[in-house]
């Protein structure tokens, strides 16, 4: 029998990755916000391990009902920088372009877990502005779209003589390998413009054999890969499990580039690090690994004022009171 997606607390039980005792609770925290486990995912988790780190990432929890002071359903402010439905312009050379609010999994840390999930529909127009150099197209996760349609979008987008780069970002080669089909492959491949691929990683043990496969077909048509990471508490807060996802990446090809500082979503608290404990990561990375090993540390300032490098003169302060530096050099206070 083909194996399914987890959606619901029923599923997730029946996989034993709950006790039947929490379906209740839990059927809570599903009615809010969107569950689903690919069977690639459900391979991963060590169901022996309570603290399994690829678990803690996707099986949902009671904790997430839990919204802490802070915490808002916008947290980085797309919607002060969306002109229209489906666009976010937040830099002066580039735009997000939202194609759809479906994932193939979601991420119980989501940043956009308030406006992801089923029944949310597409978005797939396109809005031409005259500065733009980059289109970053997003989601949800465009690579659940068929290749039919992400080649039409890519056609559209190739066709505006001033977007010289798209970059498409998305989880689908690591949760669902299988989707990453040549003809998918060949629906976005561009020389111009020119394509890359970022692609969401946090853990090491994500990086199996078949998504190592998929983002090589991705790599040997000629598209870059990069990486993008948050760093979790209880995922890949300590330094071994940090160095070993870059060596990972770096040995599949793929270009470390960010560490996200979590976001303040709702009901994310339990996954939120401290800044003084990322930046220590980040120096122990550094002695340990080589530069190629090194991604960018950064948190989008809340309120839609861009990111703040966090191991640069974008911080100022102390834990509990620092100040943030956007692009403009205007500084916003975060606690």
């Amino acid at each position: 029998m083909e194996e399914r997606t987890l959606r619901s607390p029923d599923d997730l039980a029946e996989a034993g990755l709950i006790e039947p005792e929490r379906i209740g609770v839990l059927e809570a925290v599903a009615a809010r916000y969107a569950v689903a486990i690919t069977p690639e995912i459900r391979s991963l988790i060590d169901t022996g391990n309570p603290l399994d780190p690829i678990a803690k990432q996707f099986v949902p929890n009671e904790t997430e009902l839990d919204i802490a002071s802070g915490e808002t359903a916008d947290p980085i402010g797309d919607e002060r920088h969306s002109p229209v439905e489906g666009i976010v312009h937040r830099y002066s050379d580039r735009v997000l372009l939202k194609l759809t609010h479906l994932c193939a999994v979601y991420c119980r840390f989501c940043f956009r877990r308030e406006t992801v999930g089923p029944g949310e529909g597409q978005m797939l127009s396109a809005t031409a502005l005259n500065e733009i150099w980059e289109v970053i197209v997003t989601g949800g996760d465009p690579f659940i779209l068929s290749p039919r349609r992400l080649a039409e979008v890519t056609a559209r987008l190739s066709a505006i003589g001033h977007v010289k780069v798209l970059r498409w970002h998305t989880r689908v080669p690591i949760v669902d390998p299988a989707r990453v089909s040549s003809k998918l492959v060949r629906a976005i491949a561009r020389r111009s413009p020119t394509t890359y691929v970022a692609v969401h990683v946090n853990h090491p043990r994500e990086l199996s054999v078949d998504a190592r496969r998929a983002c090589a077909k991705l790599i040997d048509t000629g598209i870059p890969l990069i990486s993008q990471s948050v760093l979790l508490r209880g995922v890949n807060d300590d330094a071994d499990t940090l160095e070993a996802l870059m060596r990972a990446l770096v040995e599949t090809r793929i270009k470390p580039y960010y560490l996200h500082h979590a976001d303040l979503a709702p009901g994310t608290g339990t996954f939120r690090t401290t800044i003084a404990e990322g930046q220590a990561l980040l120096r122990e990375l550094r002695a340990r690994a080589s530069g190629l090993c090194q991604p960018h540390y950064v948190l989008d300032i809340p309120g839609g004022h861009a990111k703040a490098n966090l191991m640069a003169c974008d911080l100022d302060g102390e834990p509990g009171s620092y100040r943030l530096r956007d692009s403009k050099g205007t500084w916003h206070h975060y606690r």
